[in-house]
């Protein structure tokens, strides 16, 4: 059964979201004076090119100037969200021990933080000082790059893109250095307790599965799971995948520091915006993770709420914290590197392939043809998009752009999240999207490290701190996969209702 306060906080959520959008329309036409009064003031020598920043500004702003919901943009997020919902039940190993009351309880968590991030003052205020300390880290990032690479580093977003080595990868770096010391100090352990404290009563979680959930949103899936390796090998099936899905379902704080900066770049505003909304894809990441993973692999056994984090220190002192964390840092930045210079080898080899083929077949004009121009030969993307397209159309995206959005999401899971990020800044700053709505709801679907990759680095990482999970590990594998990307769909398709 499901209790009166679930169900009370399903009809608070609704209420609320049904009283936001004089407070939204207020809100963008405030944003978007700002944005002309900063123009109006600088030398007319600048009018241009500030014109042509604030203008990217200003579309994505757009979307809060609508006239409100309308029935079909409500019914086409319901749909979503009852499609995603069946998904995982399909899937499920154990359909009738679900306890629903934990799904609609994530879902209304779920939802309540996208009302409150979109529409709730104090609550925008709060993701909004996160944000700031994010791209505030960006500025501390770019000054020791400064100082390294005077010659290459430069305050334009091309010239960042070129310089990928001097102006991206020192960020992981620094942000790896930083979490470390927050860790040595205890602040991140204080911060991830009290959140796992508000999961475990809410949602009955165990304490140790709550405190990995609660983690990954700030650390990596590998990270997280330290807190909590003393539990690890006693931990039954359905904690297990959760353990799983959490890091599969989330960013760890270097990287999300990156893709603020490749979706921002150098404009305060935009860089701002998506601060704030990567922070809240993150946050309610960890709902949305609980939500498919009590579906997929429902919890039957008695748990233990026990929340004791491991001692475990990261360093000696926090000279030895700050040195442990450049370390992986730099081992991070080389991977991702690495990573994308095999990537984008492999998809450029592909599309020789594939598009010599379509040409040879006659192919490649008829895909212009029918894709009005968006997709000129048969390449990878042109797959992806199409084959991905329907599950666009579904969570509600806008139909002109459910094969960017449908590529996006192939690259995200058989690459990586990494190469989604580069190539939503590239189809962004291409202006290509119909509607500006599609941005921020690929923001949310791209968030998490829901990719092929991730089941062998969990298997590794995870495995070795607890080796008698390992075959439980392997044989979940592809249902965190699966799990991962349906909570980063659930959080899109929540937020792009509530968008309208």
């Amino acid at each position: 059964m499901i209790k009166t306060s679930t169900i009370f906080m399903l009809l608070f959520a609704v209420m609320l979201t049904l009283n936001i959008n004089e407070h939204a329309l207020a809100q963008a036409d405030t944003v978007q004076t700002t944005v002309e009064a900063i123009i109006e003031s600088t030398a007319p020598e600048h009018h241009n090119q500030l014109a042509d920043e604030g203008q990217a500004t200003s579309n994505l702003l757009e979307m809060q100037r609508s006239e409100g919901f309308s029935l079909m943009t409500i019914l086409r997020g319901l749909l979503g969200m009852f499609s995603l919902i069946v998904i995982a039940f399909i899937f499920s190993s154990n359909r009738k021990a679900i306890n629903w009351k934990v799904i609609f309880t994530g879902l209304a968590i779920q939802l309540a933080l996208a009302i409150g991030v979109l529409y709730v003052p104090w609550i925008q205020y709060f993701f909004e000082a996160v944000g700031k300390l994010f791209v505030l880290v960006l500025d501390f990032t770019k000054a020791g790059t400064e100082f390294l690479f005077s010659s290459f580093a430069s305050n334009s977003i091309e010239s960042a893109m070129q310089n990928f080595a001097v102006q991206i990868l020192p960020t992981i770096i620094f942000f790896s250095a930083l979490t470390s010391l927050l860790f040595y100090l205890g602040i991140i352990q204080k911060v991830v307790k009290a959140m796992a404290w508000a999961m475990t009563r809410l949602m009955k979680l165990s304490g140790a599965e709550s405190l990995s959930v609660a983690g990954n949103i700030f650390l990596g899936q590998t990270e997280s799971p330290l807190m909590i390796k003393a539990y690890l090998p006693k931990m039954n099936k359905s904690e297990i995948l959760l353990v799983m899905m959490g890091g599969m379902a989330t960013l760890a704080g270097g990287v999300l520091a990156v893709y603020i900066s490749f979706l921002g770049g150098e404009d305060p505003v935009q860089r701002l915006l998506f601060a704030k909304h990567l922070l809240t894809a993150s946050v309610m990441a960890a709902p949305g993770a609980i939500v498919i993973a009590k579906i997929l692999v429902p919890q039957t056994e008695a748990i233990d709420k026990t929340m004791e984090i491991s001692k475990d220190q990261i360093g000696s002192n926090v000279l030895d914290a700050i040195s442990n964390g450049t370390t992986e840092g730099l081992k991070l930045a080389v991977n991702v590197a690495a990573m994308l210079l095999v990537f984008i080898a492999f998809i450029a080899m592909f599309n020789y392939i594939s598009i010599w083929i379509g040409e040879l077949i006659g192919l490649n004009d008829s895909i212009a043809s029918i894709t009005d121009g968006r997709y000129n030969e048969l390449s990878l993307q042109f797959m992806l998009g199409y084959i991905f397209s329907p599950v666009m159309w579904l969570i509600g995206v806008n139909a002109q752009d459910i094969t960017y959005l449908g590529r996006l999401l192939g690259e995200k899971i058989i690459m990586t999240e990494f190469i989604g990020y580069v190539s939503l800044s590239e189809l962004k700053a291409a202006q290509v999207f119909t509607d500006p709505k599609s941005v921020i709801m690929a923001t949310y679907m791209l968030c998490g490290f829901a990719n092929f990759a991730s089941i062998g680095i969990q298997i590794g990482g995870i495995g070795s701190l607890a080796p008698n999970q390992r075959i439980t590990l392997s044989k979940y594998g592809l249902k965190a996969l699966l799990g991962g990307t349906l909570a980063s769909l659930m959080s899109a398709t929540i937020v792009g209702m509530l968008i309208g």
